[in-house]
């Protein structure tokens, strides 16, 4: 069911003020709490450029206003929290605010420097007990991070805290920080060893790492658990940014367990006072409150004036029930899956500071003589990806492993001067005649990701000849993004033909030669997603098909837009007629295993390779963006299931 959101038609219900400097061009971002006086309302505000610590600049500070109702905030506004301390210099932002005992707790995005850098941006919290004076001021992460929201009540005993790291040096993560006494909340060497377990502490609700998230408002307690709001900005590196508002419900005992979240944003920019101010086509959650079946969204509108929303509690906790891959709907007949190897992961990040020392993900693999050829994407610190390789004589245990990339950024498409995600990511290789083809993508931080090709020869390939890979092509469409592309290993038709992947489907697409020299990668959309299963979000290759009679044999993975978590599937395709004759309603393989479920990414599992030995196929696939792991099953089983599935 769709969830009935209504903007409060008096909005926005907070704007700058001309007659105080200090919040003349914006207030937005408020985040209300309500006591026995009434509503708090606490808000960014943002001068227009002046004179600041020798820096002509805009000055963000947070502001004060009071409601009796919650939406008429026209009475006294005033200055509440300024830059004072050195860690907050530049300026103070978005603030969310949580009573505990008898004092308010402010915590705020603070600024250390100017012009602005990731090391900078880091969290501060102000404690008041009436709104009038700041008691105390304390620093309290001292690496990259916004958007703190305290628990208003202890949880197991212990003092809990929602907030984003790595805002402005991605990966960015949602974190749940806990500890006994509240000030172990800016104690260092505390923070210090909390840091040393990241992946215990993470809550995973990105789609996709193109997306941003952070956290909106603090989060409340409903019957069935936390309820909470939050920032979720799609394609947040590309041109068509969307800034919706989405809600997640989390155990009330183990805050770090998602029990429920929004498929769909309940909220985005369409209101004019949305879509035009200072950054346009923004809606960004910091505030909310509850009472009886109204739940009220607060938000900060194009970054310049605060709103208001309203929606029902009961739609709401419906819509927000996560659903299991049990519940979708599923054909008869057989069911197989992948087996994992018990010896997984079969490769980790070195992190020693290497080329490979962050994550080693996602590996293609051929089989030739007589040897499992696996090439790997490896991210070093700087998250930059380059193309790690290994060999196995079984498939399963690794014999080597080369100790320097094979293959590394050459082009401007792929080089990024800044640290960032960058380089070449995701390869998938093919042989053709004494050929080996790979497609990778090519990333540069900046624009769209696009479809590079590379070619060296079978000789030079196993003589380990790294340096005569070709001089990689870009054959995907400018200013389109694409990925998840190979080359089929033998013609069709006469033809070159592609897999690549458009606007979430698996695109097909054949070709007179590899030249690319005019004509990019296009062709037609071949697989889709299915709204009510498991492959929902979006679909892509894993590795090149394999031949199976006159049909060819896809696994593929995909992304649920319900849970968001990255599963294995499989189908038979017709590339004579470009077609689907079979598809499998289940996966062949979800995330389970704990190293599936703690890393970069928990919750996925990610394959762009595989090759068959006699009747076994295997998998190789990365596990939560961070190790390698392999899967194996029989080919005719999975071909039986596939015939019990058959397009008819």
């Amino acid at each position: 069911m769709a969830i009935h959101v209504k903007r409060y038609p008096n909005n926005p219900i907070l704007g700058p003020d001309k007659d105080h400097p200090w919040e003349a061009q914006a207030v937005f971002n408020g985040c209300p709490i309500k006591d026995e006086n009434g509503y708090h309302l606490l808000y960014r505000a943002l001068s227009y450029e002046q004179k600041h610590c020798d820096q002509t600049m805009e000055v963000s500070t947070i502001g004060y206003a009071h409601s009796t109702n919650g939406y008429d905030f026209s009475g006294e506004r005033r200055q509440l929290i300024v830059p004072e301390e050195p860690w907050e210099k530049y300026g103070c932002e978005d603030p969310r605010v949580t009573k505990i005992d008898d004092t308010y707790y402010v915590t705020y995005t603070a600024l250390a420097d100017y012009p602005h850098t990731a090391d900078g941006i880091t969290i501060g919290v102000a404690t008041t007990k009436d709104f009038k004076t700041i008691d105390a001021k304390h620093h309290v992460t001292h690496f990259n991070a916004k958007a703190m929201a305290i628990f208003p009540e202890r949880i197991n005993g212990k003092i809990a805290a929602i907030f984003t790291m790595n805002t402005d040096n991605p990966p960015v993560r949602i974190m749940l920080f806990t500890c006994d006494t509240i000030e172990q909340l800016w104690d260092k060497d505390y923070w210090d060893t909390w840091l040393s377990s990241l992946d215990a502490h993470t809550l995973h609700f990105q789609r996709s790492l193109d997306d941003h998230i952070e956290v909106g408002a603090p989060p409340v307690k409903m019957e069935n658990g936390w309820f909470l709001v939050y920032s979720y900005i799609r394609n947040y590196r590309g041109e068509n940014k969307v800034f919706g508002i989405e809600a997640a419900l989390l155990d009330a005992e183990n805050p770090i367990k998602v029990i429920g979240r929004s498929v769909e944003p309940l909220l985005v920019p369409e209101a004019f006072y949305e879509t035009y101010g200072m950054i346009p086509n923004i809606t960004f959650p910091s505030g909310v409150l509850i009472e009886g079946d109204d739940v009220r969204i607060y938000y900060g509108a194009a970054d310049t004036v605060c709103a208001v929303a309203s929606l029902s509690l009961t739609e709401l906790v419906q819509c927000i029930s996560l659903r299991t891959c049990k519940e979708f709907p599923q054909g008869e007949g057989a069911r197989v899956r992948l087996e994992r190897f018990e010896g997984n992961p079969i490769l980790e990040p070195t992190h020693n500071g290497d080329w490979e020392s962050k994550y080693v993900l996602n590996p293609t693999a051929i089989y030739d003589n007589e040897k499992v050829h696996i090439l790997y994407r490896a991210q070093d610190d700087a998250d930059t990806s380059r193309i790690g390789y290994a060999t196995s004589e079984d498939g399963l245990h690794l014999s080597y492993k080369h100790p320097q990339p094979i293959y590394a950024p050459r082009i401007p498409e792929e080089v990024r001067e800044e640290p960032g995600f960058s380089g070449c990511e995701d390869a998938r290789i093919t042989q053709l005649d004494d050929t080996f083809y790979m497609c990778y993508t090519a990333y540069n931080g900046h624009g769209p990701a696009r479809v590079a090709f590379t070619s060296i020869s079978q000789d030079d390939f196993r003589a380990q000849n790294w340096d005569k890979w070709s001089m990689p092509i870009l054959i995907s469409p400018e200013g389109m993004d694409d990925k998840n592309a190979c080359l089929v290993s033998e013609k069709i038709g006469g033809k070159y033909a592609f897999f690549h992947r458009l606007k979430h489907t698996i695109w097909f697409d054949v070709v007179d030669d590899l030249t690319f020299d005019v004509q990019k990668l296009g062709g037609r959309s071949i697989m889709s997603t299915r709204p009510d299963s498991w492959d929902s979000e979006k679909v892509g290759i894993a590795g090149p098909p394999f031949k199976a009679g006159n049909e060819w044999l896809l696994i593929y993975h995909a992304l649920s837009r319900h849970d968001g978590q990255y599963r294995l599937g499989a189908a038979l395709l017709d590339l004579t007629k470009g077609v689907v004759t079979a598809r499998l309603d289940y996966p062949i393989l979800e995330p389970k295993a704990p190293y599936e479920n703690k890393g970069l990414r928990p919750g996925t599992v990610f394959s762009c390779g595989a090759v068959c030995i006699g009747d076994q196929i295997f998998v190789y696939y990365g596990g939560a963006d961070q190790v390698v792991c392999v899967a194996t099953m029989e080919v005719h089983s999975l071909i039986d299931a596939l015939e019990h599935a058959r397009v008819r």
